[in-house]
Order: C-alpha cells, then sequence, then structure tokens
C-alpha cells in the first residue's frame, strides 16, 4: 500500500534508483519503517511505539513520531542536526536497533526483503539525508509525508 509508494517516493528523495532494484534500497527500507511506525502495511508487533510514533508524528506523517523516537533513545543531537541547517551528525546501525520499537526492525526488514542488519545499516546511511531534505526550513513540515516530498518537484 503506502509502504511501496513511500518507498519509491524517498528513493527518488535520495537520488533516483541507487540501490532500489534488489528491494534493499534505501528508500525502500525508509518507506517500510516510516509504515511501520504508522501501523501500516502489516504492522502486528512493536504497536505500542508504533502508535505513540503516529500520535506523536500527527497524521499522515509519521516523520515527527521518528524523531520523537530517536531524541527518547538518545540520539536527540543527530536527530536536530539532519532538521537543522547545519552538517548532519551520523548514526550508526546499534544505535539504529536500539532506538526502534521492538519488532520494528524485523518487520521491516521482512518487508524490504532483507537482514535486519542490512536494514538497521541502510537505515543508518539513508535517514539523516532524508530527513535533512524532508525539512529544507530547518522544522518538520505539517501535512502527509507524501505531499511533502511530492512538493519538493522531486
Amino acid at each position: 500500500m503506502a509502504g511501496n509508494d513511500l518507498g519509491s517516493l524517498l528513493g527518488s528523495l535520495l537520488g533516483g534508483g541507487q540501490g532500489g532494484a534488489g528491494g534493499g534500497g534505501g528508500g525502500n527500507i525508509l518507506g517500510a519503517l516510516l509504515g511501520a511506525l504508522t501501523g501500516g502495511a502489516g504492522a502486528a508487533g512493536g504497536a505500542g511505539g508504533a502508535a505513540g510514533a503516529q500520535a506523536a508524528g500527527g497524521g499522515g506523517n509519521p516523520l515527527g513520531g521518528l524523531m520523537d523516537l530517536l531524541a527518547k533513545s538518545g540520539l536527540a543531537d543527530q536527530a536536530k542536526s539532519w532538521i537543522g541547517t547545519g552538517e548532519n551528525q551520523p548514526v550508526d546501525a546499534d544505535q539504529i536497533k536500539e532506538a526502534l520499537p521492538a519488532g520494528t526492525l524485523q518487520k521491516v526488514a521482512d518487508q524490504a526483503g532483507v537482514s535486519p542488519e542490512h536494514a538497521a545499516d541502510q537505515i543508518a546511511r539513508s535517514l539523516p539525508q532524508a530527513v535533512d531534505k524532508l525539512t529544507p526550513g530547518g522544522q518538520v513540515p505539517a501535512g502527509s509525508l507524501e505531499d511533502i516530498i511530492r512538493q519538493q518537484n522531486l
């Protein structure tokens, strides 16, 4: 459903078909992650954390909820750097694994057809760039994530 569309849009945002053909591209994995956090695309495990992320993110935009989730997991400085106008601070796969609600990474990996370790690595590499591009004004925009990506004329 929206996870596939969102993955395609995020793939465009991140520079086209980079690694998209194998199902393990950054856009597909981020689309699956954001879909899991909003309870879409068969989300079952980690529903409590996903519902919290959805409520914090509001409407059809789970980005705010994801940023809150990362901040509560000790990654506030990194998340703020992606939204802000300065240099993006990196995160690693282990930090992503620790930050996500139980079961979410496995669900994302299953949807993308990759191992959880590969999914965490792709998220760690792709998320800073995606958040940076989705927040050009230095704040998380309102509206659905799909609309925000489309407004970027990508």
